[in-house]
């Protein structure tokens, strides 16, 4: 029960700043529409703010902006055949309808459609204002500026969002060199085994991280308070890159170790290295909100370059520890690339194999 409360409390805690948002908007939209258009009852102001800004982890302005355009569709095209056809059964089956088709033409997202029709429909049932034909269209319009205009103006923070998605791949991705190196120190299986299923569960991280991005670039380019962070979010986005690749090539390290952790054999010379590696991730990660990390990082995989040389380890690797190494080398690749080298640098750190 105290578990549950408390991941409860974390999401209303997260959620503080976007209900503010939503709340804050739907008020100043049916104020605009109420004392400054005389509209008595802007429902539809309120109810295309609310669902144009959207209760998402990442808000685009794109995603706004299509919302906001889908909801105005839908409710002119009702308001239409209200103007020529009056209200019914029919005139409902047609306007949702005619909005369905319509709008699975304008765009393959489901969303899109379901939200025409939904205006549509609370046009051709609600009663009609009295501040004209088209006023709800009015209030539509009102809505969708002001879910904007928040947008531009008090977004969510999109910087710690990115920083939050960072935290959470690279956690998890030094937690299975931390676990990959126990093995090697002492196999086994079952822990071999779990480290396996939670690096394969990771797409999720990487999209999340990557959708907070692109929200927060979008933001970076609307808001006059988030232009500083544009420098950032250019770091972060070669850092994920470089992290993408890297995960998907720690995903078969991981494997090739579970495999081995089958014998009772122990390999203290790659959980050396695999040591080294948490270092260098540990840099990385700190560069993506402190540039100054970023030289360090780089400077330390240079260093580090010289150790994934088959001849540099005494004795002489087994047949399943050379083909591990192998296996790390890309990965190595990937870290530098992540901290701003070119492939070609990168490369050219790994000794040459014969």
């Amino acid at each position: 029960m105290n578990w549950r409360f408390s991941l409860s409390a974390t999401r209303v805690r997260d959620s503080l700043w976007p209900i503010g948002q939503l709340a804050f908007g739907s008020a100043l939209g049916y104020f605009i529409a109420k004392y400054g258009l005389g509209h008595p009852y802007p429902l539809l102001a309120v109810t295309v703010m609310i669902s144009s800004l959207g209760f998402q982890r990442a808000t685009k302005p794109q995603t706004v902006l299509t919302t906001a355009l889908a909801m105005l569709f839908g409710i002119v095209l009702s308001e239409t055949i209200l103007l020529l056809y009056g209200a019914g059964t029919l005139q409902l089956f047609a306007a949702i309808s005619i909005s369905l088709i319509l709008a699975r033409l304008i765009s393959a997202n489901p969303a899109f459609a379901l939200t025409v029709a939904i205006q549509a429909t609370l046009v051709q049932l609600l009663q009609a204002p009295s501040g004209g034909v088209f006023a709800r269209a009015e209030d539509g319009i009102i809505g969708a500026l002001v879910a904007l205009a928040i947008t531009a103006l008090v977004p969510r923070n999109p910087i710690k969002l990115a920083r939050a998605d960072s935290k959470a791949l690279f956690l998890v991705f030094k937690e299975t060199l931390g676990i990959i190196r126990q093995v090697l120190l002492s196999p086994d299986r079952l822990v071999a085994d779990a480290a396996l299923e939670k690096i394969r569960r990771t797409q999720p991280l990487i999209d999340n991280w990557k959708n907070s991005l692109e929200a927060a670039e979008a933001i970076a380019k609307i808001s006059p308070f988030y232009r500083w962070a544009q420098k950032e979010i250019s770091q972060q986005k070669r850092i994920l890159e470089g992290m993408d690749f890297a995960t998907r090539n720690l995903r078969v390290v991981t494997r090739r170790v579970d495999h081995m952790a089958k014998s009772s054999t122990t390999h203290p010379q790659l959980a050396s290295l695999i040591s080294k590696l948490v270092i260098a991730v540990d840099l990385l990660e700190g560069s993506s909100d402190d540039f100054s990390m970023a030289a360090k990082s780089r400077k330390y995989l240079r260093k580090l370059g010289p150790a994934l040389s088959v001849e540099s380890f005494e004795p002489s690797l087994s047949i399943s520890e050379l083909a591990v190494l192998m296996q790390i080398r890309p990965l190595f690749v990937d870290l530098a690339m992540a901290t701003g080298m070119s492939q070609d640098e990168a490369v050219q750190l790994l000794p040459l194999v014969d």
